[in-house]
């Protein structure tokens, strides 16, 4: 394995003996701090006006959906955003911004597509299909889905006939993919909705999901049943340690008989009760996967309507609802005085201050007018606390939104090493927040490049150890609502002078440990 340096994509350098990049942020004038004015508080500056209005809207079918992709689509280093329109077109914004300055988007073109081929869009997410070196586009939509073949410049070109792919004509709302074995192409899947041509519906119609395997120059499609109205997938190695298609379900539409479901790729299965699969049947929303509490088994967190449900992974697959005061059940508003249950969608992992634990960001927003459901719902931001627990800072922090949030990614935008924070909102601009924290720790962003097909080696885990512990996270697509994210791997370091990097390729080969001495720097693992 060997370790190259990453400045916009530009140097490619021996990183043992590159000095720090050190990348000033803008200043901020005053820290909040909490109670006992041990823990600084996250601090973003609301910099929406540097990024063209866009609303995702429409009718009944958007009501859910709303996603972001974050990738970079010109090797500059700095990701772009692609963002779901719902009956309007979806947009892609390139990031103009500064290294190290602030946050600036302009509205990018797409020439080669239809103007509407790109509404009734939900969702998107990125990923390098053909292992062309180029990130592509999966395309979520209430119609075709669509395959967009970039070409390294930020444009693209409708694929599916060149590729074979058969986009069907569902409502899809939940996407994922993966590499099986040496398939030369990725297994997708797609999570479908409600059936819109049943006549008993929507109410107990969930359409049918399906799995799309590379065959030979294409994809052969396998109908997964039942299907529970599925709003949100990912493929990861999870606390199972293999492969598997984690789906979460919309309990509002399934009614009854309906629960997470968990596909084992290598069986070809659900798995049950029998196989340690307890059932837990909620409003499944979004899946954000993170090893929280350090012990090298990634946990989920699960959004819903009404509790927040962080579960704990064990090794060899099971999982436990964490205990209610850790803080991160987030069951009603924390702002106002709404006292009815929250609505959760996209959920976001990341370290906000580079202190070596991770964070947790959670759009909040009713689906439309649901009495039931609080209608003015803020945004969560929930800080880890050294001994494991979460607080809400949201409001201090400066990102408490009370719009109808549906799509969020936490990741770094202009290079200095903080996560901002991006939103896409129903019926109400979108939202961009950037990471102004003073003082914050020392970071690590590891991207991860092997040879022939699947170059971004989605499936691969990365393990960083440093005198903070052990923090893992596997590179998957997929998750969340609606939103992709291929960017690279970030990783708080607090005030560690020294970490050792190992890699665990989507084969299975385990790289040797590489010790980096130097921090505030991307990096990039090669194999």
């Amino acid at each position: 394995m060997s370790t190259q340096p990453l400045l916009r994509s530009t140097l490619q350098l021996s990183l043992s003996l590159l000095p720090a990049l050190s990348l000033m942020g803008p200043p901020c004038a005053a820290v909040a701090l909490d109670a006992d004015q041990s823990q600084p508080i996250p601090q973003f500056l609301n910099r929406s006006d540097a990024l063209p209005e866009h609303v995702y809207g429409g009718g009944w079918e958007h009501f859910v959906g709303g996603g972001l992709a974050v990738f970079d689509c010109n090797d500059d280093g700095l990701p772009e955003l692609f963002a779901a329109g719902g009956d309007t077109p979806a947009d892609l914004f390139l990031n103009r911004s500064e290294l190290g300055g602030a946050l600036t988007f302009e509205r990018g073109e797409i020439p080669e597509i239809a103007p509407d081929a790109l509404t009734h869009v939900t969702g998107a997410y990125p990923l390098d299909i053909d292992s062309d070196g180029n990130t592509d586009l999966a395309v979520m939509r209430v119609g075709k889905n669509l395959l967009l073949k970039g070409d390294g410049d930020c444009h693209f070109t409708v694929a599916n006939e060149a590729l074979n792919f058969d986009g069907g004509d569902r409502w899809t709302t939940a996407f994922t993919a993966g590499w099986e074995g040496d398939n030369a192409r990725p297994t997708l899947f797609w999570g479908n909705y409600v059936d819109r041509d049943n006549p008993e519906g929507p109410f107990e119609a969930c359409d049918r999901n399906e799995l799309d395997r590379p065959k030979e120059d294409s994809w052969e499609k396998t109908v997964l049943e039942p299907g529970f109205c599925t709003l949100s997938a990912l493929i990861s190695k999870g606390a199972r340690g293999v492969q598997s298609l984690r789906l979460s379900n919309d309990r509002h539409y399934y009614v009854k008989g309906g629960y997470e479901q968990l596909y084992d790729l290598q069986q070809d299965r659900f798995l049950n009760e029998s196989d340690g699969w307890d059932r837990v049947s909620l409003w499944g929303m979004g899946i954000a996967e993170r090893d929280v509490n350090g012990d090298a088994v990634p946990d989920v967190m699960l959004t819903s309507m009404g509790d927040q449900l962080l579960q704990f992974g064990h090794a060899g697959g099971r999982y436990e609802a964490a205990p209610y005061d850790i803080g991160t059940y987030a069951h009603r508003p924390h702002l106002g005085d709404d006292g009815r249950p929250s609505t959760g969608w996209s959920a976001d992992w990341g370290d906000l201050d580079n202190d070596g634990r991770a964070d947790l960001f959670i759009a909040k927003g009713n689906v439309e007018q649901m009495p039931s459901n609080a209608a003015h719902d803020p945004n969560n931001l929930l800080q880890q606390k050294p001994d494991g627990t979460f607080r809400e800072v949201s409001i201090a922090a400066g990102v408490a939104s009370m719009a109808k949030s549906r799509g969020a990614h936490l990741v770094d935008l202009n290079g200095d090493g903080k996560l901002d924070l991006a939103v896409v909102n129903r019926e109400s601009a979108m939202e961009l927040y950037e990471n102004v924290t003073p003082n914050t720790g020392q970071y690590l962003a590891i991207s991860l490049h092997q040879e022939g097909v699947n170059p971004d080696a989605v499936g691969a885990s990365v393990s960083v150890l440093t005198n903070l512990g052990l923090q893992v996270q596997e590179l998957t697509v997929g998750g969340l609502h609606g939103s992709g994210k291929l960017t690279p791997l970030h990783f708080g370091l607090g005030d560690a002078e020294s970490a050792q990097v190992q890699v665990v390729w989507p084969d299975g080969t385990e790289s040797p440990w590489v010790k980096l001495d130097r921090f505030d720097r991307w990096v990039r693992l090669t194999r």
